[in-house]
Order: C-alpha cells, then sequence, then structure tokens
C-alpha cells in the first residue's frame, strides 16, 4: 500500500485547492452542527424546566397550559390527594397557576415577541429550586407587582428591574429579577394569582403543580384522577411534560437545517469531486510511476479516495470547532407548542460531534469515489506518455 504520508505530502503541494475544498466542507459542517446545536439546547432547556419528584395537572387532551382548563373546584379536589408532599407547615406542596401570553416590544426596536406571564402561589418557588431571585425582592401578594426573568428584563422594553411593564389594560411595577437555571420558565413574568386572574378576567386555573411524596406515586396519582369523574383532567411527570413540549419545536428545526445541509452539501461534494478529478488531471505520470513500481489499482484507488476523506474530515473538524463556540451565545425563538418566546443556549453533544464527522466522512467519500475510481484505471502507457 502507499504510504500516507504521500497522501499529505500531495495536500501540501496543491494546497489552495485543498484549502478551498476545506473551507466548502467546513462551512457545510458548521451549519449541520449549529442546527443540531440548536435542537439540543431547546430540548435540554424544556427537559431541564421539569423535577423527577413534580407533577403537572392540565385539563385532558390538553396539548399544553396554553389551552388547558382547570376549575377551581377541581384543583381544590386534586389538592387533597395523599400523593401530594408536605412542606415544613405541614401543607401540602402544590401550586395553581394560569398561563397568558402577551406580546412586548424589544429593546433593540426588532419588533416584538410573545412573553409568558405565569400567575403564581407562594409555593411556586418552594417546588422548583432552580428558581431563585437574583435582583430586588418578592412581589408583594395582592399588589400589581412582578418579578421577570433576568433574560427577560434584558430583551424586552419595560421588564426590567424597577422599571414598569404594561399588558391587559394595566401597570405592573417590576420589582425583582430571578434566575431559573437555564429553564424554560427564563423566559416567563411572574405576579400574584389572585391579581393575574382578575386582571386577565380568567377565573379559572391553566394547570395545578405538585410535588409528590415520591416520583412513584405518578402512577397513582394518575389513576387516582382517571377513575374520579368530576376531574376531565390528567396527570404528567413535570420532565415528561416539558420534553413533549419540545418536540414540535426541535423537530421542525432539525428538519428544515438538515433538508439546508443536504443542499450545501452537494455543492461541497461537487468541489470535493473537482478537486480530486483535478488532482487525477496532474497527476498522471505520477500515477503511471507507482504503478510501475508495483503498488496495484487498489492501492492507487484506495490513495485518491483516503486524499478525499482527509480533506473533508480536516474541513468538517474545523466547522465543528467554530460551532462549538456557538455555546457561549444566547438566542431565543418561538415555542412551537405555545407560540411563546424561548430563550436557551446552543448544546454540543457527542452524539452530535459525532454526527458532524461523520456527514463529513459521507461528503468525503461520495466525493472522491469516482476521480479515486478515475485513477486507479489509468493506463501505465498512456499516462507516460501524457504531458
Amino acid at each position: 500500500m502507499i504510504p500516507p504520508s504521500y497522501t499529505i505530502r500531495n495536500l501540501w503541494n496543491h494546497k489552495v485547492t485543498s484549502a478551498l475544498t476545506i473551507f466548502g466542507v467546513m462551512l457545510v459542517v458548521f451549519v449541520f452542527a449549529a442546527v443540531l446545536m440548536l435542537a439540543n439546547g431547546i430540548f435540554d432547556t424544556l427537559v431541564a424546566t421539569g423535577s423527577d419528584d413534580n407533577a403537572i395537572v392540565i385539563r385532558e387532551a390538553s396539548q399544553s397550559e396554553v389551552t388547558s382548563i382547570v376549575m377551581r373546584d377541581q384543583a381544590d379536589i386534586v389538592s387533597t390527594y395523599p400523593e401530594i408532599a408536605t412542606g415544613d407547615d405541614g401543607l401540602p406542596l402544590y401550586t395553581n397557576e394560569i398561563y397568558v401570553l402577551i406580546m412586548l416590544d424589544k429593546r433593540d426596536g426588532s419588533g416584538g415577541s410573545n412573553v409568558v406571564v405565569r400567575g403564581v402561589t407562594e409555593n411556586s418557588m418552594k417546588i422548583r429550586p432552580k428558581v431563585h431571585l437574583v435582583a430586588g425582592r418578592m412581589f408583594k401578594p395582592g399588589t400589581a407587582e412582578v418579578i421577570a426573568a433576568a433574560r427577560i428584563g434584558k430583551k424586552f422594553k419595560g421588564a426590567g428591574l424597577g422599571e414598569t411593564v404594561r399588558f391587559s389594560s394595566r401597570d405592573w411595577k417590576v420589582v425583582g429579577l430571578f434566575d431559573a437555571g437555564g429553564t424554560a420558565f427564563d423566559s416567563e413574568i411572574w405576579g400574584d394569582i389572585d391579581q393575574m386572574m382578575d386582571a386577565f378576567k380568567r377565573p379559572v386555573y391553566s394547570s395545578l403543580t405538585l410535588k409528590l411524596t415520591d416520583p412513584g406515586k405518578l402512577t397513582s396519582l394518575q389513576a387516582r384522577i382517571k377513575k374520579d369523574p368530576r376531574l376531565p383532567l390528567e396527570a404528567e411527570g413535570e420532565k415528561d411534560y416539558y420534553a413533549k413540549q419540545s418536540k414540535a419545536t426541535t423537530q421542525f428545526i432539525t428538519l428544515v437545517g438538515v433538508a439546508i445541509c443536504i443542499i450545501f452539501s452537494i455543492g461541497a461534494i461537487v468541489g470535493a469531486a473537482i478537486t480530486m478529478y483535478a488532482a487525477v488531471a496532474n497527476r498522471t505520470r505520477e500515477i503511471a510511476t507507482l504503478r510501475s513500481l508495483g503498488f496495484s489499482r487498489f492501492s492507487i484507488l484506495v490513495t485518491f479516495l483516503f486524499e478525499s476523506i482527509l480533506i473533508s474530515l480536516i474541513g468538517g473538524a474545523v466547522g465543528l470547532i467554530a460551532a462549538t463556540f456557538l455555546q457561549f451565545i444566547q438566542i431565543s425563538t418561538v415555542n412551537f407548542n405555545t407560540f411563546s418566546e424561548l430563550a436557551f443556549n446552543f448544546e454540543v453533544t457527542i452524539p452530535t460531534a459525532l454526527a458532524a464527522l461523520t456527514f463529513a466522512l459521507v461528503m468525503g467519500i461520495v466525493g472522491g469515489f469516482f476521480p479515486a475510481v478515475r485513477a486507479s484505471r489509468l493506463k501505465i502507457v498512456d499516462s507516460l506518455r501524457a504531458t
């Protein structure tokens, strides 16, 4: 077999054409990795929102809190179930909440976006330990005060600490900012449940979230709700609920992104093929010499195919490394289940890295195979006569 050093030397000797092909592959892999990281970031953000020992109760067949209605008497019934854990005060740890979308203008003047306003109770933070205040104070129950996620306060007009945000024909004073540890709650504004219900003329809840005495009690809770004819509700593990919320968004982004990458990859494959065909045309005498020295057609084929693969893998590695820097950029998109603003970070994982490099490998194989076959089929006599 021809030693790998031969291939590396040829890459250096034809560094301009090799560099252009590497750059093309790099761009495709960068976009491909970014799409996968985008989907991972959304999925991880929503899944991290849920806790293993929390359950969420919404109206039966509702896809999310946006379309859910839980009557007051129904919530009262569920709140008495023995599967609910109790706090230090001996009272059950649950919270009735409403979930409403409002439109806020962005500070950068790029328009408006839907933001979640959640009516909460004093137990809302107790059962969600990732949520904690980072500035200001908690709102006072019974007042027109709210707390906003720090990301929301930074991005939207009127949502910063000490500012006044207007929605539902009322002015609300932002008295605190909170951090939710990179979960979906980082895209919300919280206020007193009673004040929110009054402001939005909504006399019903959107959901009931409770802490279980044990995660294994979820099945018992679900069976108890199902048996009660007064409760057209369903309970689901909070983590499973938010995982389903991510499904529509991640699938759409992945499908569109991969389709675009496949189109771009065709250009990269054509570029790799042109580069390799040019290499074959410029090295016919060299190929003939190798054949004269006793190297087989198969060795020639493997060498040129290896050169194409090496070019693609280098481009893939550079594109992947460039994509990892996206982790430090925070962006937002629309949650297609709730049509609300969702802030998140790109997330790189080992499967993502392997998928990106595999994508580059495939481009190298497809782009280099036919030029390699052509090189292996050159006749020694004709090649030696080439000028």
